[in-house]
């Protein structure tokens, strides 16, 4: 509230506290500015005249403009001792909420303040319900958003999928680039309570250490150079939602220390702001690094950790399931057909093999862009083994001078096994595989 007259302030923030509301008051206008920038307000509660003997509402109108400037959506009661019908319409087309006389009635004051509280709140709804709407939009227009698979390895995911996404238990997601991590966060949001809100996704390997805060808690306007309005974060964005943190393997120390505060606290502050707000959200991580070695090296937080893994998935690499192969490879032949206006129907089986033989250490990624090169560059109906340009540095690296991929690595796994005496967790990291990979494959091979 910003009056020249103390005792009009005083009394104000009497009545007003004893209704559970936080008043600042202020007698100078010129502070308007600092006040707008320091912090984020429900109501404005403005006087139209500030010096003496003036009764005509210019330096009333005047910070009413500037306020409406700085923040458009801004709700403004305008308070003056001087009013008629004339000045009350202007103050209302130049953007005031309301229209107040001094001396006020405690409950019309009251009243007044409380349904522009109501207004203020749904043009927040309104401003949240955009920018989900817009990440929304994103989000649909991604194509394979269906998981598919019928291997045993695959099933399994689903059944702890299934079983998971029921609750409330945040979930961490651990598998190799391009296994398809991102849409088993997607499919439990799905299967939630909490499917008919917002999922907001996050790369945590592609925010600066600048724009941390900024991008997960939110900021004001003014907070920063680039900060031309107020915006929320995604955590706010994400409220009574689902937010998945993607590669949250490559936080920094000092930037997992925040994330764990705002984690436990189950509070946001925007930055720029001193007022926190809660937040209600399922929380999703995942990553393709060893966080596990990553606590006993001393790169990541154990609490953090601990916070984030109620349950943890494994996603297998497609190697795990070549099975699957021939379905994922005739899914994308269907869709990238369509998209590029192809008549490319279907797989020799000569190709198929040499596509079930080959190793994919990109995953289904790969295999993604693998099928969209050769649909494009095919002038066939059918995609022959010579579509394929497959890289052949992963098969330069023989064992025993044997070119069978199958004998290549139930060797390599030997090796390793052999060289760190039977011990999982290093021959793991020797092969760059997570323990669970390595003990699916020394099933397969009987090791």
């Amino acid at each position: 509230m910003i009056d020249d007259d103390e005792d009009v302030l005083l009394a104000a923030k009497m009545l007003l506290k004893k209704q559970n509301h936080h008043v600042i008051i202020e007698k100078n206008p010129k502070k308007i500015p600092f006040l707008l920038n320091n912090d984020t307000y429900d109501v404005i509660l403005l006087d139209m005249n500030f010096s003496k003997d003036i009764t005509s509402g210019k330096e009333g109108f005047f910070w009413l403009d500037e306020i409406m400037k700085h923040d458009p959506t801004a709700v403004v009661i305008l308070i003056t001792a001087f009013g008629d019908v004339e000045m009350a319409v202007r103050a209302l087309k130049q953007g005031a909420t309301d229209f107040i006389l001094k001396p006020w009635q405690n409950e019309k004051l009251i009243a007044t303040i409380a349904t522009a509280i109501k207004l203020k709140q749904s043009y927040n709804e309104v401003d949240k319900l955009k920018k989900a709407k817009e990440m929304l939009e994103e989000q649909i227009s991604k194509p394979f958003a269906e998981i598919i698979g019928k291997s045993q390895a695959i099933q399994e995911v689903f059944t702890l999928t299934d079983k998971v996404a029921k609750t409330d238990a945040n979930v961490l997601i651990l598998g190799e680039n391009g296994t398809g991590k991102e849409l088993i966060a997607r499919a439990i949001h799905q299967r939630s309570l909490r499917k008919n809100n917002s999922f907001v996704s996050v790369d945590m390997g592609a925010i600066t250490e600048t724009l941390f805060e900024s991008e997960l808690f939110g900021h004001k306007k003014g907070a920063f150079t680039d900060a031309r309005e107020d915006r929320p974060g995604r955590f706010e964005l994400a409220n009574k939602g689902t937010l998945f943190l993607d590669e949250i393997g490559n936080l920094s120390l000092s930037l997992q220390g925040k994330l764990l505060s705002a984690l436990q606290s189950r509070q946001v502050t925007r930055v720029g702001s001193n007022q926190s707000m809660p937040v209600d959200i399922r929380l999703i991580c995942a990553t393709n690094m060893p966080l596990h070695k990553m606590v006993q090296e001393g790169t990541f937080r154990q609490d953090l950790l601990y916070r984030i893994n109620t349950v943890e998935i494994q996603v297998p690499s497609l190697y795990e399931r070549i099975e699957d192969i021939p379905l994922l490879a005739q899914h994308y032949l269907s869709y990238y057909a369509k998209k590029y206006h192809k008549s490319v129907k279907q797989i020799t089986p000569e190709a198929m093999d040499r596509l079930k033989r080959y190793p994919w250490p990109g995953n289904i990624r790969e295999l993604q862009h693998a099928i969209e090169r050769a649909v494009i560059m095919t002038d066939s109906d059918t995609l022959q083994e010579s579509d394929f340009l497959l890289s052949r540095s992963v098969s330069s690296g023989t064992v025993n001078h044997t070119l069978n991929l199958d004998e290549v690595e139930r060797s390599a796994i030997a090796k390793a096994l052999q060289m760190h005496n039977g011990n999982i967790s290093k021959a793991a990291d020797e092969l760059g595989l997570t323990r669970a990979s390595l003990y699916r494959r020394m099933e397969k091979y009987g090791l």
